[in-house]
């Protein structure tokens, strides 16, 4: 008698089973769908919301929303080194330009840190002004710009 309880039970599990096989798939794909929806959006505010920081610290207009992914953005700290030397500002200045403290900027030119991605993106967008630009910003954000201390060679 058991076997017959045995395969009543195997008999009714795959039925069951392919019974739900079809309202699953479909879950399946919706469920896929809402997250790959999710991710979007979820980066579409992101950029958004980088857009709105970087206008109210009285950056340029801000570029329309790109749909493919951000160029990665390459840092070394001699690169970082040439473009303050090029916007002629001192790492204190800099450091207000890209939202960070000059000790940041400081380590950053040393190699002992490296920036975070966030910052990566304010120090790609810095590349792209010139000292006249940097300066304005500077007086834009209430800060009066010092002179950058000469370089010591050796």
């Amino acid at each position: 008698m058991s076997n017959l309880g045995t395969l009543l039970k195997d008999q009714i599990t795959r039925i069951a089973r392919r019974e739900m096989r079809e309202p699953l798939e479909q879950l399946k794909k919706a469920s896929t769908s809402y997250r790959r929806e999710i991710a979007a959006l979820k980066k579409q505010v992101a950029a958004l919301e980088k857009q709105l920081a970087s206008a109210a610290r009285g950056g340029r207009k801000a570029p329309a929303v790109a749909a493919e992914k951000p160029a990665k953005v390459r840092f070394s700290p001699q690169g970082l080194i040439k473009l303050r030397d090029r916007l002629g500002l001192s790492q204190s200045d800099f450091g207000s330009l890209a939202g960070v403290s000059s000790q940041a900027v400081f380590n950053w030119e040393h190699g002992t840190a490296v920036p975070r991605q966030p910052q990566l993106e304010a120090l790609a967008e810095l590349r792209g002004i010139g000292k006249r630009e940097a300066l304005e910003r500077l007086k834009a954000s209430g800060r009066t710009p010092t002179k950058p201390r000469r370089r010591r060679n050796g």
